[in-house]
């Protein structure tokens, strides 16, 4: 059996965060995306917290649904991501950490925990703390064995454990004794698990993938696929037993089978560069040139893929190795065979709104897409297991196209950099084709 999560979103009490983003929107969505089991968000917000108290009602242990409810197969995991900002090492650290509580009384003890410490956590859902990542990690655990976090976006510039403006180098250096309680990172948008592959003291720590999604739409874009060990008919798994597979326990029942990834370049920080100056340059003339803008000679916005190259074991990779199976989607294996493999997607909605020349938020779009679902089962499972020939007959030639190329991999893809996300494309167009060619002439890259 799989069970398809996404354990990090936003909900309205959020900043920049859509008003629609409420739990029974969420878990609408979540139903027709496929995905099984949805972050509630935010807990800590107090107005929030009581909205779930009073829609959501425990399943299975740590695993809650709607209270009566028939409608939606998604269910629901308490977590929230609260951002530390704190000085450590003659340097100011923002990290964001997502953390994970099994029950709504072990919630309710860390809210308590916080305001007592001085932490203003009504103003945000994301909650803005002076605590560092170690007192935090010293808080939660302080009410709870059983409470489980994970570094948000590890590779961010701005606000992540690796980040290049305010993280640290290693995961001992930001959770000092609490290190070995990090069973595992979060990818963020701008990498993905081949590059988070090539650091040392992740060789055996998970790596999961989130949407961290604003709006209902976005929900999914990433996602942690978790599968049964065993064939298990009717399994219906606890808080335990995803927070067991992240941890890679042995007697588990369940295990992280594969991540379904963003294109990394598609990251708003996966080169470097200078959004103002519209300036950006790859690994290789950033370690040339270095990192003082050329146009306004002020410091760029050092990328993830620099910053991983920086950290990484050895200068040279090993090559990607994928494989693609009878529903034509290529799939990225670990070469060491130490991490499940991930397949890189476009979502649904975005390849629709693509083959018909228009834009996600159009009632064309928002109507076929409906239709495909309601026809031929969630959006995951068209992406990944629908034949082509049955798309092509709800849908049309170029959308079951459009799915043919994303599962391959033939797209095109120019980077993002500096908070600007990237350009990617599933055809070639003139537009994209002219960016491309002023980029490279720029990067010095062959195109």
């Amino acid at each position: 059996m799989e069970f398809v999560t996404d354990l990090h979103l936003h909900s309205k009490y959020s900043r920049a965060v859509s008003k629609e983003m409420n739990l029974y929107n969420m878990a609408l969505w979540g139903t027709k995306k496929g995905l099984d089991i949805l972050s509630t968000s935010d807990w800590t917000h107090p107005l929030w917290f009581r909205e779930i108290k009073q829609e959501l009602v425990e399943d299975t242990e740590g695993i809650f649904k709607f209270k009566n409810d028939k409608e939606f197969k998604t269910r629901f995991i308490l977590s929230v991501e609260i951002s530390s900002i704190y000085s450590q090492g003659g340097k100011v650290r923002r990290i964001h950490n997502l953390v994970f509580s099994p029950s709504i009384e072990v919630a309710e003890k860390i809210q308590a925990e916080l305001i007592k410490r001085g932490c203003n956590i009504s103003s945000d859902g994301r909650p803005i703390i002076g605590l560092s990542s170690i007192q935090l990690m010293e808080l939660i655990y302080s009410i709870s064995d059983d409470v489980f976090l994970v570094p948000c976006h590890a590779w961010t510039p701005w606000f992540a454990l690796y980040g290049s403006n305010s993280g640290f180098d290693s995961i001992d250096e930001c959770f000092g004794q609490y290190a070995d309680k990090i069973y595992g990172v979060e990818t963020g948008l701008s990498s993905d698990p081949y590059m988070n592959w090539q650091i040392k003291e992740l060789d055996n720590r998970s790596i999961i993938s989130t949407s961290d999604a604003h709006s209902l739409p976005k929900m999914g874009r990433e996602a942690t696929v978790f599968v049964t060990k065993d064939e298990i008919k009717n399994f219906k798994p606890s808080y335990r037993d995803f927070i067991g597979a992240i941890k890679q326990e042995k007697e588990g029942k369940l295990k992280i089978g594969y991540t379904v990834e963003f294109y990394p370049e598609e990251g708003k920080y996966h080169y470097t560069g200078h959004r103002n100056c519209n300036f950006v340059q790859d690994p290789k003339t950033t370690r040339a040139n270095g990192t003082i803008c050329p146009v306004c000679k002020r410091q760029l916005t050092v990328g993830v893929m620099h910053r991983v190259e920086e950290l990484a074991r050895d200068k040279s990779w090993p090559k990607e190795i994928s494989k693609s199976n009878p529903y034509g989607v290529k799939w990225m294996m670990d070469p060491a065979k130490k991490h499940p493999p991930f397949v890189k997607l476009v979502p649904l909605n975005e390849i629709i709104a693509e083959s018909l020349h228009s834009t996600v938020a159009s009632q064309k779009v928002k109507e076929l897409y409906d239709n495909l679902c309601n026809s031929l089962g969630p959006a995951f499972q068209i992406l990944l297991k629908t034949p082509i020939d049955e798309i092509r007959l709800h849908a049309g030639d170029r959308v079951a196209e459009g799915v043919q190329k994303v599962r391959s991999g033939d797209i095109v893809i120019l980077p993002g950099f500096d908070g600007q996300y990237g350009i990617v494309k599933i055809w070639d167009d003139k537009k994209i084709s002219e960016k491309h060619e002023e980029s490279a002439n720029q990067l010095g890259l062959d195109f």
